[in-house]
């Protein structure tokens, strides 16, 4: 069985040698969907009974291990000098380093990659992480696939 839950959030990039208007300073609404595999929990009177994971659950981890980190942050390519050195100029401003540029596809890239550990077969009916999508916007998403 797959299940799937989409969280919002804000966050500012660039694309440093993009050859149009992505080399500029700039934000999206990014939607973030994580999609799990795993068994239906059978076991008579679980709080998770009929399900695979809560998905409260779902995005509790999620706000914990990514959303919260990446919410209202500008999410940038620790090569990127220029802009690093101006985020830093700014007091208390919110910065992720990235060690990749944050491209969309990048950024699923790394999505996944911090999630996939925190999804782990809790409940013993063999949970795993499948896919993570990244919308940068409604019409442009990368998908991180197992």
């Amino acid at each position: 069985m797959l299940i799937t839950r989409r969280l919002e959030f804000d966050a500012g990039h660039r694309i440093p040698h993009h050859s149009s208007q992505c080399r500029h300073l700039h934000g999206h609404r990014y939607a973030l969907e994580i999609t799990l595999s795993g068994e239906i929990i059978r076991s008579e009177g679980a709080a998770e009974q009929g399900m695979v994971m809560d998905f409260s659950e779902v995005k509790r981890i999620a706000d914990a291990m990514l959303v919260s980190q990446w919410d209202h942050a500008f999410l940038a390519y620790q090569g990127d000098r220029a802009v690093v050195e101006f985020l830093a100029s700014l007091p208390a401003h919110k910065t992720v380093l990235l060690s990749v540029v944050p491209t969309a596809e990048n950024l699923a890239a790394e999505a996944f990659r911090i999630l996939d550990a925190a999804y782990s077969d809790t409940y013993g009916n063999q949970l795993q992480l499948q896919r993570v999508r990244l919308y940068e916007t409604p019409n442009n998403w990368a998908d991180a696939v197992r």
